[in-house]
């Protein structure tokens, strides 16, 4: 009788053991895909005036090629803005959207595309900006786009 107590308690910790392996490699796999090439301290975003700022933070930059600045509104799929190019770990970063009041969209939504030097891509967590221009800047942006 005690053998087989044995048996069964062995195999218990054997299951948990896996259990555990694999909730670790679980959450390396998923932080590793997320900050691949940079670790984000934040990333946020805030209307100003006519233009939408972006400001984002890293503690680590590990083979990171570059920043890729995309945006979106709810109803279109984003679109590259602009490439960023990296400063080195622990480095404050911002970048002005000066096209946003050019839209007639109140909500965008921005994201950093990260590449690394090989190639591999990962995507920050979403930023929404509620983006209040008024209807005359707006207006004049559009007039203006027109004759460009």
């Amino acid at each position: 009788m005690v053998k087989s107590l044995d048996k069964v308690v062995t195999k218990e910790y054997i299951l948990s053991m896996k259990k555990g392996i694999i909730i670790l490699f679980s959450i390396l796999v998923i932080a590793a895909a997320v900050y691949a090439g940079t670790f984000l301290d934040y990333f946020q975003g805030r209307s100003e005036g006519e233009d939408v700022l972006l400001e984002w933070k890293t503690s680590a930059e590990v083979d990171l090629k570059h920043f890729a600045i995309e945006r979106k509104t709810p109803q279109n799929p984003y679109i590259e803005l602009a490439i960023v190019e990296p400063k080195g770990s622990n480095s404050f970063y911002s970048y002005v959207d000066e096209a946003a009041y050019k839209t007639v969209d109140l909500v965008f939504i921005y994201k950093l595309k990260i590449v690394d030097n090989d190639g591999s891509t990962s995507f920050s967590a979403e930023v929404t900006v509620s983006h209040n221009v008024s209807g005359v800047k707006r207006t004049w942006g559009s007039i203006k786009a027109m004759f460009r």
